[in-house]
């Protein structure tokens, strides 16, 4: 302490140097803590995307805006040199404000040049510090803040200040951090202090959160190097051609930006300026982003490029804010099973110091910033597998505050994503992306540039193709190689044309010799074809492969040529054992991948054209497995290579949801226009052809050409659907061009053109359809769909020659209305409805046809009585004077419309509600307007509200039982009737209804008019803070009412303390409210006080919980029961606890125990259901198993103890030492569980028996005699009672309840009770006949019971002669039983008659086989007789319950026995395996067929897709030797191949082996196929055995992935 002085002296003075001239960014922050009101903090939590807890925590907290400061500071929204985050998010949230005076703060604060706002080095220890300073906060305590300003010899003025702050622990915290007493490497001077002061256990709590922030932020700063080093090998080696190994280039200096665009909120595709909006256009509600893409467009590129973003930091880069980014190509991940295994295998080097346990807690910190991107979801192979952790990620189910970028193929978007998920399309390169690439990455030479790309612009069908990035860059280096380049006229040609220069280039490097063996391999690829389509038709598509086996499988030569040109591509990865550590099992192996997944479709495409014509059975199995979409260019490759292998194609597809876009592809990838392709096109333009405006560039001009061969051809086209693809037309070439800029010239030969727009459509544009109509000879009807028409065109604007040619102009599907070019006017072919109606869910055709329709209506000036707009207002454009609606169209003034409907949810704003008006205003005639559903303002300024409508007197209610109408006039609501006393706001009632009484009680706190009370029953969902109000499951917002003098609110289930709390944040702004009950649900024991306003404390608001009486003590946040009458009622009633029960429940109940054993009501009786874990013998109470403890109550009469399964001795002691604690307890019941048969009587408590204490067990009427601690039965009725119902041993039963059972039988012998059945289930051992008693399997004896009158004995399997003569010995004891039977069992057919015990015969007892009584067993003869005939065809099915399986076999055998023949047996998939002896068939129960001497047929069915093996068919061919078998079935199932099949003369064996691959006859030992006698070969056999596999292996993946869905 010698020291000490000096230390806190020096720290002193530079607190005083300090205060004298306060940090700039001190001041800043204090000042930007005064600006930051709870509505502010809240928005931006959201924008920043702060996590949940992140955000209760800011909303809970005493002085949100110094904590939000603080989070912000550690999250680096706001640094000394840069708080663009911050202005940026305050501008997003419209806070513009506050954002000028923020900004002018930070001029002069912190001298900022807003021109030259330096971006600050991303620091890693900004987000742990900040939690360990929060966490500082906590630990503070009020004595102790003071302690250290005075140590720390702080001004007295400061310390007021902290003394008066909401939360002076956190400012305090704020000043140390200032004041250099805490800082992100060094806390020394505040632990001194602590130390100091003796305050050694908060030192050592403090020093342990430092140093937990220390080792975060060493162990994050080695994880972040070594993701780094990982990355920088992936984005660091981009081959833009595959051939091009010599120069590998950074993705930096290739990436050029593709076109962009995302989903908003309306489902409709926005254009994206960059990829650095990717996250930005979400503002924080998508942590999720799918970037989707068709093949070649650079999903893998551009994920990389934001990989090198992060890696280098990039200044104007959003994606340089991760503080880990994780990066994983989907393609590698099959069979990982998380995302740390993931990250291990990867992206952490041999030597990582990185511990696994480290990266765990990593991505588990929420504070942390992480982004995972997932490339190439496409080429995942485990997409089809429900629970990965992918899947799990996707769908939010884990890591939640991660952000998660994914790249996918277009066709391929995962089926399930989380709520905040978006959307990204990228639609390729356009002309001046293609040469800023040839610029950039290709050639700096103007002249080459410009003719590399004249080159390209010469060819339009090369132009489009090049729209995808990977063709474009592959055209760009290729073309600068080659002078002249091929004429290409198809993908395929293109692609084919690539791959040629691909294996010249290695060609031009080598010899002759080893040229024509480089040609010979780059001619004949088969193997690398197969294992192409095998990869992509399988199950799960896998692309990768490993080395050494593909070098087996093609040999060294070839495959060093593939990988040399690139077109393979090599990649070594770790190959670790699972569970292993890391150091000793790391093997890393080399893997092999296609270059682009492309590559990998274009050879599979060469192994399906080769087979398609030949191998039909593989193409239909290919089609059943394949969509066309996720593997397009397969289809469309096949297509090119083979012109043959087209037709067979293109009428596949046709056939498929939106077809015809796929089949004109796969068309026009033939060159040559062959009488096929004309039989082709005229298939396709049969149907509707369509041109829309996301159609690929390449997709619009196959379109095109398509349509122009036709023309050519005199090919009638049915219709062409231009599909808001329209962009102008061009008079100079009398075409029409399109929104990509292609030009669509007149078709002469199209019938009907459709045309689809959005919006209103002007004269211009209608004008310019028709000129283009004119142009296309035979078109006899043009329809528009979608959009809105002109009321009118003059008649001289319109062309004279559509007149002539009678052209029909039809508005909208359902042709309500159509243009007349005669008059140039529209017309309605149907009358409007008395209601026309406008809803959220019609289709924008629907809603234009009706707009249309009402523009007719007013034109014409009939009178139309009510238009409902119904959740389709957007917004009043003054500016056309029209109302917009939700689906983009305008609906202008319609002045004969004589009212309006508005039905809208939620609560209107001012604004709103002055649109509907100014649309009114809009409407003439009109003088009417309602809303229903939502809640309309109290008061809008009268000067803004139009004179017009109040010298109209348009009237303005409020639905449905307007009660509650708004006075133009005065601008105010008023209400029309008058409330009741309890107003009521219930789950049953309609949003409508709930509107009208919010709108009746704001009309009332407005006018002062007091309200009994309000019922809020089952409706609350939260309460919003920024706008003071209850927000109800309806989605409405109920204000605080003042005049409200009682809030009641009913819920169910659980209430938690935060709901708790913020129904009395809102009693709060209900300033007349004195009381608040809770009625129906389970609320906290405790709230604590501080959480508690202290505004409703002053007011002296009264807080009832109407269930147990309770009322709150505000001051202390505790429950208290007051009313003596309440308590005695709910004790009477009894009392429960369950384990199914929430601890607060529990709690609640023990509670009022207490309270009826210091008020001495009596308690009736008091159930434990299943809650009982032990007693505790030093607090004398009972422990329930949810951790509470449960005191003895000296109030209850009587206990009842419900629990399950075997209770043990020490558990019943610990209930009757609770009983003994509650000193009235006179009673104790046990039911449900099984119990002791007898507890010693000496730990048996004596005051029990003194107090004559009754203990009963429930189950069995047993009644303790605690002397002797044994159970006693002497309610007879009780005895007779259970034996008349019957009685079951089981070997499921514990040893306990056998005890029970057998101890039952005795009392019924003794007693002399009949027992009218017992059942021995599966627990016989054997009969002693030393003791003439059953032994069961427990090990028990079951001696004989004289007063038993039947037996049931249920067994499984087939029972021996000896097991079916110990059960006849144990009914020989039973002396008055006179039936016995057997279940589930096959008995054996004979037993000898000198076996057989003469009394049982001379009893006349009766042996009955199975429930069915099909057979018995006739004991004079020994021998089973069948009680019933069998049927022509006996069935034994695997769906059979045992018993009937086994009633059957033993009718089966009798009929065998006795020599009645047996038509027909057919086994349906309940055959299990065979005897290669062939004695018998074993089914799936376990029992066995046997040989049946007298059966002539035997059809025997396996489940779907079964083989046989060798041994199973020679037991059956055995089986029906010796059962001479006439004939013998065998469907669905393979069976094996035989070179020698026993020889059946007399049976006929027929095999179908359920598919399509037919039905055979076994002769001579010979498969001969039925329909023509035609040997099956070795050979056919084998392709017989892979369509087999095939096909059930497809099946069962179907079946799989059904139940999956289910």
């Amino acid at each position: 302490m010698a020291d000490s002085p000096s230390t806190y002296e020096a720290i002193g003075s530079e607190g005083q140097q300090r205060k004298s001239t306060p940090p700039a960014f001190w001041r800043f922050k204090i000042a930007l803590s005064t600006i930051l009101t709870i509505k502010v903090i809240l928005e931006l939590a959201v924008t920043f995307g702060y996590p949940n807890a992140l955000v209760d925590e800011l909303q809970g907290a005493s002085d949100s805006a110094l904590l939000m400061v603080m989070v912000m500071e550690g999250r680096g929204q706001i640094h000394p040199t840069d708080i663009s985050p911050l202005l940026g998010a305050l501008e997003d949230t419209g806070h513009h404000g506050i954002a000028t005076e923020v900004r002018a703060w930070s001029l002069e604060y912190l001298d900022i040049n807003p021109g030259k706002e330096q971006k600050p080095k991303k620091s890693l220890e900004l987000s742990s510090f900040g939690r360990f300073k929060i966490a500082l906060s906590t630990a503070l305590r009020e004595q102790t803040i003071q302690n250290l300003g005075a140590l720390f010899e702080y001004p007295r003025a400061l310390m007021d200040e902290i003394r008066n702050a909401k939360n002076s622990a956190l400012l305090m915290t704020m000043h140390m951090e200032e004041r250099g007493q805490i800082q992100p490497a060094d806390i020394s001077p505040l632990l001194t202090a602590l130390k100091d002061l003796r305050l050694h256990g908060v030192a050592s709590d403090v020093e342990d959160q430092f140093n937990e922030h220390l080792r975060i932020t060493g162990k994050m700063a080695a994880f972040i190097e070594e993701l780094k080093e990982t990355c920088h090998t992936l984005y660091d080696k981009i081959q833009p051609i595959p051939y091009i190994k010599e120069k590998l280039y950074s993705v930096d200096k290739v990436f050029i930006e593709v076109g962009m665009e995302h989903c908003d909120s309306r489902g409709s595709w926005k254009t994206l300026s960059s990829y650095r909006g990717i996250f930005s256009v979400a503002k924080g509600t998508s942590r999720i982003q799918v970037i989707e893409g068709e093949p070649g467009y650079g999903k893998s590129t551009l994920a990389l490029q934001l990989v090198y973003d992060w890696c280098n930091e990039v200044s104007d880069s959003p994606f340089c804010k991760p503080d880990i980014l994780i990066f994983l190509n989907l393609r590698q991940l099959g069979g990982i099973t998380s995302i740390i295994d993931a990250i291990e295998q990867f992206l952490l080097p041999r030597d990582s110091s990185v511990k696994r346990l480290d990266v765990e807690q990593l991505l588990s910190n929420r504070d942390i910033r992480i982004l995972v991107i997932f490339d190439a979801y496409d080429e995942y192979p485990d997409q089809h597998i429900e629970d990965t952790f992918v899947t799990q990620i996707l769908k939010e189910k884990m890591l939640r505050h991660v952000d998660v970028l994914l790249t996918t193929r277009s066709s391929c978007i995962p089926p399930a994503c989380g709520s905040r998920t978006g959307c990204i399309r990228l639609t390729g390169f356009d002309e001046g992306a293609r040469e800023q690439y040839v610029r950039k990455a290709v050639t700096g030479d103007d002249e080459e540039v410009q003719r590399i790309l004249e080159q390209l612009n010469t060819n339009p069908i090369l132009r489009d193709i090049c729209q995808a990035p990977l063709f474009s860059v592959m055209y760009a280096h290729v073309a600068h190689e080659e002078e002249e380049f091929h004429n290409i006229r198809s993908v395929t040609g293109f692609f084919e044309y690539m791959i040629d220069c691909f294996h010249s280039h290695a060609q031009n490097k080598v010899s002759d010799y080893k040229r024509e063996q480089l040609q010979m391999f780059a001619d004949n690829h088969h193997e690398l074809d197969k294992l192409a389509f095998d990869s992509l038709t399988g199950a799960n598509q896998q692309i990768l492969w490993d080395k050494e086996v593909l070098i087996k499988k093609f040999g060294a030569e070839f495959y060093g040529l593939y990988t040399d040109i690139g077109i393979l591509v090599e990649e070594e990865v770790i190959n670790r054992s699972r569970g292993a550590k890391r150091a000793q099992s790391i093997q890393y192996r080399t893997e092999v991948h296609f270059y682009h997944k492309l590559f990998c479709e274009w050879f599979a495409a060469c192994h399906l054209a080769e087979r398609v014509t030949s191998f039909q059975a593989l193409f239909r199995n290919f089609c059943k497995r394949v969509n066309p979409y996720d593997l397009q260019f397969v289809y469309r490759f096949a297509c090119g290579i083979n012109p043959a292998a087209a037709k067979r194609i293109i009428k596949l597809v046709q056939k498929k949801p939106d077809g015809d876009k796929f089949a004109v592809l796969c068309a026009l990838e033939q060159e040559e226009n062959t009488e096929d392709v004309l039989s082709t096109l005229r298939d396709l333009v049969s149907r509707n052809v369509y041109i829309r405006e996301n159609d690929t560039r390449l997709l619009q001009r196959t379109t095109v050409q398509l349509l122009e061969l036709a023309s050519q051809k005199e090919i009638p086209v049915t219709c062409l659907m231009l599909d808001q693809s329209i962009d102008k037309f061009d008079v100079t070439t009398s075409c029409m061009v399109l929104t990509s800029g292609l030009s669509l010239p007149g078709v002469s030969s199209v019938m009907k053109l459709d045309v689809t727009e959005s919006g209103n459509m002007s004269e211009d544009q209608c004008l310019q359809v028709l000129a283009f109509v004119k142009e296309c000879r035979d078109m006899i009807g043009v329809s528009f769909d979608g959009c809105v028409l002109p009321v009118s065109i003059p008649t001289e604007r319109i062309d004279h020659s559509l007149i002539t040619r009678d052209v029909k102009v039809s508005c909208c599907s359902d042709n309500k209305v159509e243009f007349n070019l005669r008059s140039g006017k529209l017309e309605n072919k149907t009358e409007l409805p008395d209601d026309v109606c406008f809803g959220s869910s019609d289709t924008v055709a629907e809603q234009a046809s009706t707009i249309m329709q009402l523009m007719v209506a007013s034109a014409d000036k009939i009178p139309v009585p009510c238009l409902t707009l119904g959740g389709c207002i957007e917004e009043f454009d003054v500016t056309t004077s029209s109302m917009v609606l939700t689906s983009g169209l305008s609906l202008p003034g319609v002045s004969s419309v004589m009212k309006l409907n508005v039905t809208e949810s939620g609560n209107m704003s001012e604004d709103q509600c002055l649109q509907v008006l100014a649309f009114v205003k809009e409407c003439r005639d009109m003088n009417e307007v309602s809303f229903s559903g939502c809640v309309l303002p109290v008061s809008i300024p009268t000067e803004r509200i139009d004179q017009s409508l109040i010298t109209r007197n348009v009237k303005v209610s409020c639905r449905p039982n307007n009660n509650v109408l708004f006075n133009l006039r005065s601008g105010k609501l008023e209400s029309t009737t008058k409330l009741p006393d309890d107003v009521y706001i219930e789950s049953g009632h309609t949003v409508a209804e709930r509107a009208s009484t919010i709108m009746q009680l704001m009309v009332a706190s407005a006018d002062k008019i007091p309200v009994t009370c309000l019922t809020l029953d089952q409706c609350i969902d939260k309460f919003d803070v920024t706008t003071s109000s209850m927000v109800l499951t309806s989605g409405l917002s109920l204000p605080g009412v003042s005049s409200v003098m009682k809030l009641k609110v009913t819920e169910s289930g659980n209430m938690s303390e935060d709901k708790y709390l913020q129904v009395l944040a809102f009693v709060k702004e209900c300033r007349d409210t004195n009381e608040v009950s809770f009625d129906g649900c389970i609320l906290p024991t405790t709230i604590p006080a501080r959480r508690i306003d202290t505004t409703l404390i002053r007011r002296n608001v009264k807080v009832s919980y109407t269930r147990y009486g309770y009322k709150m003590k505000l001051e202390l946040g505790q429950w208290e029961v007051d009313d003596v009458d309440v308590i005695r009622k709910l004790c009477s009633d009894g009392l429960t606890v369950s384990r199914d029960h929430s601890v607060l429940l529990q709690q609640s109940t023990i509670l009022l125990l207490e309270k009826s054993t210091q008020q001495n009501l009596p308690v009736t009786c008091l159930m434990l259901d299943r809650c009982i874990d032990k007693f505790d013998v030093t607090n004398s109470s009972l422990v329930l198993t949810s951790g509470l403890s449960l005191p003895g109550v000296s109030s209850v009469m009587k206990l009842n103890v419900t629990e399950s399964g075997n209770m043990s001795e020490d558990k019943c002691l610990d209930v009757l030492a609770f009983v003994k604690e509650s000193k009235d307890m006179n009673e104790v019941s046990f039911d449900g569980c099984i119990l002791p048969t007898t507890i010693p009587a000496r730990r048996i408590d004596t005051t029990l028996i003194r107090r004559n204490v009754k203990v009963s067990y429930t189950r069995y009427g047993y009644k303790m005699k605690l002397e002797l601690g044994q159970w006693e039965v002497d309610d007879v009725d009780v005895i007779q009672k259970l034996c008349s119902d019957g009685l079951t041993v089981s070997r499921d039963h514990s040893v306990l309840l056998q005890q029970s059972t057998i101890l039952l039988l005795e009392k019924s012998t003794q007693q002399n009770i009949p027992v009218t059945c017992l059942t021995l289930d599966q627990c016989i051992d054997k009969f002693d006949v030393t003791t003439s008693s059953m032994v069961l399997t427990s090990g028990l004896s079951l001696p004989g019971v004289s007063s038993l009158m039947k037996l049931n004995v249920t067994e499984s399997g087939n029972m021996s002669e000896d097991q079916y003569l110990q059960v006849l010995a144990f009914v020989k004891e039973c002396r008055v039983m006179n039936e016995v039977s057997f279940d589930g069992c096959v008995l054996p057919f004979s037993i000898p008659t000198e076996r057989i015990d003469h009394s049982l015969i001379t009893k006349n007892v009766k042996v009955c086989c199975c429930s069915g009584n099909k057979a018995e067993s006739n004991l004079w003869s020994g021998k089973l007789e069948s009680q019933t005939d069998l049927p022509d065809d006996v069935c034994i099915r695997s769906s059979d319950t045992v018993a009937e399986q086994a009633s059957t076999i033993m009718q089966l055998m009798v009929a065998s026995a006795d020599k009645i023949p047996i038509s027909r047996v057919s086994l349906y998939g309940s055959l299990s395996s065979v005897d290669s002896d062939g004695l018998s068939l074993v089914l799936h129960s376990g029992l066995c067929l046997p040989r049946l001497s007298s059966l002539q047929k035997l059809w025997i069915q396996t489940e779907g897709g079964r083989e046989v093996t060798v041994d199973e068919w020679t037991g059956i061919l055995n089986y029906a030797k010796q059962c001479q078998l006439r004939r013998l079935w065998m469907k669905s199932c393979l069976l094996p191949w035989l070179d020698n099949n026993p020889n059946l003369a007399n049976t006929i064996v027929d095999w179908a082996t359920g598919g399509i691959y037919g039905a055979y006859i076994l002769q001579s030992g010979r498969w001969q196929r039925q329909k023509d006698d035609k040997v099956l070969t070795r050979e056919a056999y084998a392709s017989l055995v892979i369509g087999f596999r095939g096909r059930y292996s497809h099946t069962k993946w179907q079946k799989q992935r059904r139940a999956n869905r289910e």
